[in-house]
């Protein structure tokens, strides 16, 4: 069970580190004067936060399957997580940005910054200080999320091993009981890290 365990925290951090990358750039497109930009922005917002995590891995893997593009269950998992906290994400960076004055970025542009050195050097570090707590948070909500891959036959991580486990023994109780104990120390560890990783990036 704790390869099982591994493979789940492997393929929520992959999903962080992708949903953040994607998540800044929807941050950056929701803001931009184009309205085409703003319009996939807020649309990949609004659907990722108003429909089920369940639905959205359910067609990447049989809706898709449907018309010929077949995908394994891991990367059913992995595109369904990562497009969800992207657009939760989205939305954390979006308040974020708010809490940041304004004046921060015409300060750096009329230092002679480009948009893109203002927004990396000035506005993301800041904005990186606001956000840190709902990351980890997201972090953990995506641990939890890869338990929904048993839907789609991913047989690897820690609910499909524990499922096998069940299936050939019997014995449900005690090894989703042993599961429900590994993600809660799991997501215990990635609290206790945050913290930890907050004191040093953050006490001044």
């Amino acid at each position: 069970m704790l390869s099982g365990a591994w493979v789940t925290f492997e393929t929520a951090a992959l999903s962080m580190i992708l949903g953040t990358l994607i998540a800044l750039a929807l941050t950056v497109m929701r803001e931009a004067q184009q309205p085409v930009l703003r319009g996939i922005g807020n649309a990949w917002v609004s659907i990722a936060r108003n429909t089920p995590s369940l639905f959205q891995i359910y067609i990447l893997y049989f809706g898709l399957g449907s018309l010929g593009l077949h995908v394994s269950s891991w990367f059913a998992l992995l595109a369904g997580i990562t497009f969800n906290n992207a657009g939760y994400l989205a939305e954390n960076f979006r308040g974020g940005l708010k809490a940041v004055p304004t004046t921060q970025m015409r300060a750096a542009r009329s230092l002679g910054m480009s948009a893109f050195q203002a927004y990396r050097m000035i506005i993301v570090p800041q904005l990186l200080r606001v956000v840190f707590y709902p990351l980890s948070n997201q972090m953990v909500w995506a641990v939890l999320m890869t338990s929904l891959g048993v839907i789609v036959g991913l047989n690897n991580d820690l609910t499909g091993v524990t499922q096998d486990y069940n299936v050939k023994t019997f014995r449900t109780f005690e090894y989703f009981a042993l599961a429900a104990v590994l993600y809660y120390l799991i997501a215990k560890l990635i609290v206790a890290v945050a913290r930890l990783m907050a004191w040093r990036l953050f006490r001044y």
